[in-house]
């Protein structure tokens, strides 16, 4: 195993134990969370924590509206590079809240390079982290951000209650942390990861004009770890973009570790099935496969609370509130866009209109007009992925618009059951296009061609009612695909179809639906 202390929890449970969680729900109840935004990233109000807390003693002192709380793990160097170099691991620490006196500081424990801070009850958390060399970092606010969490209704969403979840911060190799508190907190547990740096082979996966993406397997993926198989949307429709919070100083060696820290986050922390994001992108622009289930299918992920279906979920390694992403992290950012959006033929300028699954911005059900690229602020209550990110959305999708040569644009039938099929799309640019049908054969039955930035042809005529095959081409553009199944009719010449009906009535320009 890759986690240290691992258990799953019981149902039994002390008295005690009930009675502090009605106290959590009480808590709760009286001080809501205010729903104003956060500058952190990737964090889920609810998860299951499937590891063992280990109780420590800690410095704590009265603070002015605040508590601080002192945690030392100091793992000397002797004996220990073999052992932490063996893997990544994760160690969850229940950290003392209620104590209001200065008291002994624990024995120290190990070291960690990515903090990830849970409380209950609806104060704050801040923290701070100390470098093995002795530096101790800026306060940084432990960030409860709901929205980054799986859809409601999910059994990936129907994870313990009553925990709020911090970011995955990357602070690098540390020994110590220091956690306070504002408002009522009535615990607090520090998931520590320790991600160290591993040489493995940078393989890219054969996908068809995919830019260059480091699979699971290289970045160290622990596929035993997955809690469940993927789950799939009928189609892709747009991209949020996140980043993830942490340093932005991280070298090239560190990038694959830190996707590995944050997979243990999200999964032995958080409860997740997987990491969140389908896609990662470090500040070198190297791109990573995110959440497992296929590059190219859409992968439903757990990123952007109640708009995680349909979307495809990208993370810039880093924070950038204040600094731009380098040019080579936007430069992979607009081409993987440009690769990904192409796949299922959406425009990367356009707007849709997605309906939400239910989030603390947007109650389910809310029609909510959007960007094919949009930032995670847009779905959420979040500053994510940014001002300095979000600034360049803009134009990292313009780029993504022109990288790749031509495209094809929301392809799509307009079909009545008595009347003709009417085919329709846009192109990136003029060209000339061509429209075929086929039976389930492969035989030919009628196409069309033109030349211009739309496609507009209509398919007037009768045939048995079969499964026919379409396709929309266009010079060297991805083709756009799918199915329809047409009525009773009779073959005259020229071919035509009467009585057709698309199944479903939706159709997905890449099959799948």
């Amino acid at each position: 195993m890759d986690c240290q202390h691992v258990r799953r929890r019981g149902r039994a449970r002390s008295g005690g134990g009930r009675r502090e969680e009605q106290e959590d729900r009480r808590c709760e109840k009286k001080c809501p969370q205010k729903a104003d935004p956060h500058d952190c990233k990737d964090a889920i109000n609810a998860g299951i924590t499937p590891l063992r807390a280990k109780a420590v003693t800690a410095t704590l002192r009265r603070m002015r509206r605040a508590l601080v709380l002192l945690l030392a793990f100091a793992a000397a160097f002797v004996g220990a590079p073999a052992a932490l170099g063996a893997g990544a691991s994760i160690t969850a620490v229940d950290v003392p809240v209620k104590a209001e006196r200065t008291i002994a500081a624990g024995e120290p424990r190990t070291r960690f390079t990515l903090v990830g801070i849970h409380w209950r009850g609806p104060g704050a958390v801040s923290f701070r982290t100390r470098s093995v060399g002795g530096r101790w970092s800026p306060w940084r606010p432990a960030a409860p951000e709901r929205e980054d969490a799986a859809d409601p209704g999910s059994v990936e969403a129907r994870a313990r209650p009553g925990w709020r979840a911090g970011s995955p911060w990357w602070v690098g190799p540390s020994d110590r942390i220091e956690t306070r508190t504002a408002g009522r907190v009535v615990r607090v547990r520090a998931y520590l990861v320790w991600s160290p740096v591993v040489d493995v082979p940078f393989r890219v996966p054969a996908a068809t004009r995919s830019p260059a993406i480091v699979p699971r397997l290289s970045w160290g993926a622990n596929e035993s770890i997955r809690r469940a198989p993927p789950t799939y949307a009928p189609r892709l429709r747009f991209a949020i973009v996140h980043h993830t919070a942490g340093r932005n100083d991280y070298t090239q060696a560190e990038a694959p570790a830190i996707v590995k820290a944050i997979e243990l986050y999200h999964v032995q922390g958080n409860g997740w099935n997987d990491i969140g994001y389908n896609f990662l992108v470090d500040r070198f622009g190297t791109i990573y496969e995110g959440r497992y289930g296929g590059i190219t299918r859409t992968v439903v992920g757990a990123h952007a609370l109640g708009f995680n279906t349909g979307s495809t979920g990208i993370a810039v390694l880093g924070t950038y509130t204040n600094a731009a992403p380098p040019r080579a992290a936007q430069d992979a950012l607009a081409k993987l866009l440009a690769w990904r959006l192409d796949l299922a033929h959406v425009d990367p300028l356009s707007m849709l209109t997605a309906v939400s699954g239910g989030s603390e911005r947007y109650a389910s059900g809310v029609p909510v007009t959007l960007r094919a690229v949009s930032g995670h602020r847009d779905t959420g209550l979040t500053e994510c992925p940014g001002d300095a990110l979000y600034g360049r959305l803009g134009p990292i999708a313009a780029e993504a618009y022109k990288v790749g040569g031509p495209k094809i644009f929301d392809p799509r039938l307009d079909v009545s059951r008595t009347g003709p099929v009417r085919f329709h799309a846009r192109l990136s640019s003029a060209l000339p296009w061509h429209v075929s049908i086929s039976d389930a054969d492969g035989v030919a039955v009628a196409d069309g061609s033109g030349t211009g930035a739309t496609v507009d042809w209509t398919w007037n005529g009768s045939a048995p009612r079969a499964t026919y095959r379409w396709s929309i081409s266009a010079a060297t553009a991805r083709p756009a695909t799918g199915a329809m199944h047409a009525g009773t009719g009779v073959a005259t010449s020229p071919l035509a179809i009467q009585g057709l009906a698309a199944t479903p009535s939706a159709v997905s320009p890449n099959g799948d639906g």
